[in-house]
């Protein structure tokens, strides 16, 4: 297989890790990729929105397999762009139509795709500039906290808890007002508040068979103990210790089940992944949000605990055959812990030197925020290097984890030191 993989993250560095595992890799290209994408394939100075230089790529050098890693081509539309082109449907795209990216596109169609299929998930209402003042009344007698929700891609910081009312209505007037978040923030969903531990499931899917990769849970806030800013991950741990095989019966059950039969019933192409942003309400999962793609930091401990050959499945999607795939799971822990720039996810310094990843030799270190200045590699974004170790039990994995990335230096360096804190 011929793949291009579009993406420069830590997700990318772990999808690049895995795929070139595999006999079947015969070329891995990464656009536009990062210093540590380099050891698995060949970096391609591409855009990911770009798909005319994409397309033409792909054409040159034969790819067969295109792989988008975020979900920014996907909503905008990759997937169609090339099974409308006569000299690129016979692609393999890892990723659904522009409609099914909606899924995480928007969070009202999601909310309304719930509904329609039955799918657990907390009470909404959507506003936007039409019904405004309703969405002010619907505020002050909303019980607190409430959540608000950009209805787009609002690059992970367009969700807002709040336990005070008036803090809701501004919140809500500077989206819809205030173009707080450009058009992603036109329409507003407003949410009860479910408490409950958070988890994230990822099924792949050919669009009517799916199979279910290792369950992980990560962590989005800056500081220790789940305090301060949001962050676009701080770590993740996989396999999750309540996700047994209760509570997963009723995820498969209950969710899974329902959104794939859902899209395929409602003939909306679907083949890739879908990431389920669960959380467990004494004991009942509730689908918080949709992602159409693979998460980050979590694919980081996922495609580790994941022993199948990644492109094997891929070759199923075409002539959805999945049902044909036993996913095997390792029976080991992956924990990963981002190294991340002093200030994030504030301001940040860029361009640091970073020493020490080739000392590391008990883990894997998959670059996030990184680039290749000739022979060094310097910092290039918020989080820089996530540190993932298989361990027999999560703790084992979290300690090799902290133990290894006490090699690695770079100047103001940050992370969180309580990975995993809730099941020590």
């Amino acid at each position: 297989m011929k793949i291009l993989l579009l993406g420069s993250g830590g997700r990318e560095s772990a999808l690049a890790w895995k795929m070139k595992q595999s006999p079947l890799c015969e070329a891995l290209y990464i656009a536009p990729g990062n210093a540590g994408t380099a050891q698995y394939g060949q970096n391609v100075a591409m855009g990911i929105n770009d798909f005319e230089a994409i397309k033409t790529f792909c054409l040159e050098q034969q790819i067969d397999t295109l792989f988008p890693g975020s979900e920014d081509p996907l909503v905008n539309g990759v997937y169609d762009f090339f099974k409308n082109d006569a000299a690129l449907k016979h692609i393999t795209i890892v990723g659904p139509s522009r409609a099914g990216a909606q899924l995480e596109g928007s969070k009202d169609f999601a909310k309304e795709f719930m509904q329609r299929h039955q799918i657990p998930t907390a009470a909404y209402a959507t506003f936007d500039a039409t019904n405004f003042e309703e969405g002010l009344a619907y505020l002050e007698q909303h019980s607190t906290p409430v959540v608000l929700k950009a209805d787009g891609l609002a690059a992970g910081k367009g969700v807002v808890i709040t336990s005070d009312t008036e803090e809701a209505k501004q919140v809500f007037t500077d989206m819809i007002k205030g173009n707080q978040f450009g058009s992603a923030g036109a329409r507003v969903v407003i949410e009860q508040f479910l408490t409950g531990i958070e988890l994230s499931v990822f099924a792949f899917t050919d669009g009517t068979n799916f199979v279910i990769l290792p369950e992980a849970k990560d962590y989005k806030r800056i500081g220790e103990g789940d305090t301060g800013l949001n962050t676009g991950g701080m770590g993740a741990i996989s396999p999750v210790p309540f996700a047994r095989d209760e509570f997963m019966s009723k995820v498969m059950d209950r969710v899974v089940k329902p959104t794939v039969e859902g899209l395929a019933k409602e003939e909306i192409i679907y083949q890739g992944f879908i990431f389920f942003g669960l959380i467990n309400v004494d004991g009942e999962p509730y689908v918080i949000e949709y992602n159409c793609r693979m998460g980050d930091p979590e694919t980081e401990v996922v495609m580790p605990r994941l022993e199948n050959d990644l492109l094997e499945m891929i070759q199923h999607l075409g002539d959805r055959s999945l049902d044909q795939v036993q996913v095997q799971h390792s029976a080991k822990a992956a924990c990963t812990v981002m190294l991340v720039a002093g200030g994030y996810p504030e301001d940040y310094a860029k361009g640091d030197a970073i020493s020490g990843i080739e000392k590391v030799s008990n883990s894997i270190v998959f670059h996030a925020g990184t680039k290749q200045d000739g022979e060094q590699v310097l910092t290039n974004g918020g989080r820089v290097l996530a540190v993932t170790s298989y361990g027999d039990t999560i703790l084992d994995a979290l300690a090799q984890s902290y133990e290894s990335l006490q090699q690695i230096s770079f100047n103001n360096q940050n992370y969180r030191k309580d990975i995993g804190y809730e099941f020590k």
